[in-house]
């Protein structure tokens, strides 16, 4: 036994439980911290989308406690019900961080969990959290890195559990054995499928909810000496078989501890899903640059990898549910080139129904570029056709928003800024909140944080 190779699932652990917060570079830190402010934004502007008022009202009757707080509520809920929402309300508006090539919101599940696990367990230091964070965005968007097939399960969700776990049992104290039963015991919950994503459905946000509950219940059975599988990942029946199907973990393994992957997540400038922000970026950067008007345009084509097609490829309809909507590159391209931006106003039954901009997606479409990784969303290019014959194009190695073509810090708090009055939070609490987080380093207690979340 002792000349095999170790499982994935201890060697993953091992990473978790000894790295130190002295082991983080200065850019894992304040990337962990931008990201931080980012998911506390989305997730607050999230209580006003569908189904935010009905999953409240269910989740305060789904059992009494008063361990955390729903993001941007009064309301205060049992812990794993408090990570249930308040992962449903971070991705429910299509705006939060992602690792791209993982293609893993890998921020949404584990800070949903964690803020409300450090609620319950009366507050933990700033340092702590971004520790935390930092490790469970490693384990979510290293799984979703790893993997060597296109999505069939809903990726963010169901790696974005194994990275929540990771980030509990590193605030809880676990050692390896302790964190590998957890990775079991949230192994046998998780779920979701990409088929609420084809139908634009809100159990799509609806499903990191449900992992990020299951992440923070599999902390509580490990805790209390529950075993799961130890071959988790690799195993006959293990993750990447039964989710992925294939998959190479040996990069990953190379990199652990000196490549931060939370220096690598994408913000999203627009409440769109990522794969369509190439073609907005391409949009916007073309009108900015010649000057016409949505009036003026007689095509557009966004030229990009398969899996920009098969997620937002889908054709406009002429009232689209808002979760189909954002996932509509013609539609949202449309918004791009009537107002020049994509806000989350933008998604109001009006702005849905909207026979001008329904006109307008009609002339957007998408083509496959040929690239043959299932996983990739770049590069991508942009075509546009004037109606006097003009024709003008952009090629998008980086997208805005990614590592390579970061958002300003101007850029990011008026991000942050605009999800803040879409909730009709205070603004001087969100400008406390923004001070507490670009100091999160010396921070004594998270709950600090938790109380500028309260209206």
């Amino acid at each position: 036994m002792s000349s095999q190779a170790p499982l994935a699932a201890e060697r993953l652990a091992r990473h978790v439980v000894e790295t130190r917060y002295e082991d983080l570079p200065a850019v894992a830190i304040e990337r962990a911290k931008t990201f931080i402010l980012d998911t506390l934004g989305v997730g607050v502007a999230g209580l006003r989308a569908p189904f935010a008022a009905e999953l409240l009202a269910l989740a305060s009757r789904w059992g009494s406690g008063s361990d955390a707080t729903a993001w941007g509520h009064r309301v205060k809920l049992p812990a794993s019900s408090a990570a249930l929402v308040n992962g449903f309300q971070i991705h429910n508006s299509e705006f939060d961080c992602v690792h791209e090539p993982a293609v893993v919101h890998a921020m949404t599940v584990p800070q949903a969990c964690a803020l409300a696990f450090a609620e319950r367990a009366g507050g933990v230091s700033g340092r702590d959290l971004i520790l935390a964070l930092a490790l469970g965005v490693d384990i979510a968007a290293g799984l979703g890195v790893a993997a060597r097939s296109g999505l069939r399960f809903f990726r963010p969700a169901t790696a974005g559990a194994f990275g929540a776990v990771a980030a509990l049992a590193r605030l809880a104290g676990f050692d390896t054995e302790r964190l590998i039963n957890g990775w079991g015991i949230v192994y046998g919950q998780i779920g979701g499928t990409m088929q609420s994503h084809v139908e634009g459905k809100p159990l799509l946000p609806m499903q990191i909810g449900f992992c990020a509950r299951a992440a923070l219940d599999a902390i509580d059975l490990a805790s209390a000496g529950l075993e799961g599988p130890r071959d988790l990942f690799e195993g006959k029946y293990g993750y990447f078989r039964l989710f992925e199907g294939d998959w190479d973990l040996e990069p990953l393994y190379r990199e652990l501890g000196a490549r931060w992957l939370v220096a690598e997540l994408s913000h999203k400038p627009f409440p769109t899903g990522r794969a369509a922000h190439g073609g907005l970026d391409g949009i916007l950067q073309l009108k900015a640059r010649h000057g016409f008007d949505a009036r003026d345009v007689e095509s557009v084509l966004v030229i990009g990898p398969p899996l920009i097609s098969e997620l937002v490829g889908r054709p406009d309809r002429p009232d689209p549910p808002i979760n189909y909507a954002r996932l509509c590159m013609a539609f949202v391209g449309a918004i791009a080139l009537q107002r020049g931006t994509v806000l989350l106003e933008d998604f109001t039954p009006e702005r849905l129904r909207d026979p001008t901009l329904h006109a307008l997606a009609a002339r957007i479409r998408m083509v496959v570029d040929g690239n043959p990784d299932p996983n990739a969303l770049n590069p991508q290019r942009v075509e546009i056709a004037l109606t006097g014959g003009a024709r003008h194009a952009v090629d998008l190695p980086a997208v805005l928003g990614s590592p390579a073509n970061p958002l300003s810090r101007e850029q990011h708090l008026a991000k942050f800024r605009a999800c803040w009055r879409h909730a009709g939070l205070k603004p001087d609490n969100g400008e406390r909140l923004i001070a507490l987080v670009d100091g999160l380093e010396t921070l004594e207690s998270t709950d600090t944080l938790i109380a500028a979340l309260a209206p």
